[in-house]
């Protein structure tokens, strides 16, 4: 039980294209894109002080 197989993908698929319509789902994965986007700036900039100043001195 934990691997998803193509025929349970695509009936997951099918349920959010008919759950959200096809015009909602590009809307729906940009927010997710930048969701992700935010949550890497953020745990980029929550380093500590040693990584941070070994990154600078490589640059």
């Amino acid at each position: 039980m934990g691997r998803l197989g193509l025929t349970e993908i695509l009936v997951i698929v099918g349920i959010v294209i008919l759950l959200f319509g096809g015009k909602k789902i590009p809307e729906l994965m940009k927010g997710l894109g930048s969701g992700i986007k935010e949550f890497k700036n953020a745990a980029k900039d929550d380093q500590p002080a040693s990584a941070k100043k070994q990154e600078e001195e490589t640059k």
